[in-house]
């Protein structure tokens, strides 16, 4: 799959395509109705699709001390777009130069004369250019008029509320990745390179693999019932894991620890993605060692359980 960047040539193959327009950082089921569209008309008439991100997300760009939400990698979100059907997919590099431009030249110089595309699908809601002065009635007004065809497709509704992001999110921060699931079609997933710990879960029984969470959104602190895939080989692999700052040890530091159950191999320096099924308790600091090993032993019960119930 082709991945685009904004400030280059289109290539001249995919010139005439048909561009989903918008984040789609999470790529849930509203962003999923609007790819699906461009994916779709592009397919009817013969032409490339290309479903759009913006990296960093304008959020952060205009205000980068806000924590961290980020719902996939860009990596993640190519592997979704690929899986969707869509021929490439187009990074925003969202900077000051593309910050200041208007939306009439977002539109007329990039749209239509960088990337020759012959129609934009968005959502209702859709803004764009300087200010987020550009709308669904500007591009249907003149990107008609410079021949750039445009189609809306409305929010996607889940028991009588809107699909978003944000809903998401709150999901997650509550402790729901149920909710968050159903939204997004599919778990989620924070994806890492495993790395080396101080090796404490070894000596009482329960080694973990070691990911920083990095730019993600941080969901509800604790302990969940995870399942975890080697991207090198596909294997996927049942666990519980552990996410924050791990109270019962000093120096607090904030991690990501999944135990994968009757798994023995050497994950380290490997690429793995966590996805989150089930919470199954808040974090907390024991009284003692052995009063933590207990609780662990209880907590693979629980997910053992609630995972298999998914096989």
């Amino acid at each position: 799959m082709r991945w685009l960047d904004h400030r280059e040539p289109m290539p001249e193959a995919l010139h005439g395509a048909v561009i989903a327009l918008g984040n789609f950082d999470g790529f849930h089921r509203g962003h999923q109705a609007v790819a699906g569209e461009a994916i779709r008309w592009a397919h009817e008439e013969g032409r490339p699709s290309i479903i759009a991100t913006f990296d960093p997300h304008p959020v952060r760009f205009f205000r980068p001390d806000v924590p961290p939400f980020r719902l996939t990698t860009l990596e993640q979100r190519q592997e979704l777009y690929l899986a969707a059907g869509a021929t490439a997919m187009l990074v925003f590099h969202f900077d000051a130069e593309l910050a200041g431009t208007s939306a009439e030249d977002f539109i007329s110089e990039i749209l239509v004369k960088r990337f020759g595309a012959h129609g934009v699908v968005t959502g209702g809601d859709f803004t764009f250019g300087k200010g987020a002065k550009g709308n669904v009635a500007l591009l249907r007004e003149l990107g008609g008029a410079l021949g750039l065809q445009n189609r809306v497709v409305e929010a996607v509704e889940d028991r009588s509320e809107v699909v978003s992001s944000s809903r998401i999110r709150d999901a997650l921060r509550d402790g729901d990745p149920e909710t968050a699931a159903r939204l997004l079609t599919r778990p989620f997933a924070i994806r890492g390179i495993v790395e080396h710990g101080d090796k404490r879960g070894r000596t009482i029984g329960y080694p973990t693999a070691n990911l920083a969470i990095d730019k993600y959104l941080r969901p509800k602190y604790g302990i969940y019932a995870v399942t975890g895939r080697i991207l090198a080989t596909g294997e996927v692999l049942k666990g519980a894991a552990s996410i924050g700052i791990r109270p019962q040890f000093e120096p607090p530091k904030e991690l990501l620890e999944p135990h994968f159950f009757d798994f023995s191999g050497d994950l380290y320096g490997q690429e793995i993605e966590v996805a989150f099924h089930h919470f199954l308790r808040p974090e907390a600091k024991f009284d003692s060692l052995d009063g933590l090993i207990a609780q662990m032993e209880k907590d693979c019960g629980e997910a053992r359980k609630l995972l298999s119930a998914r096989a």
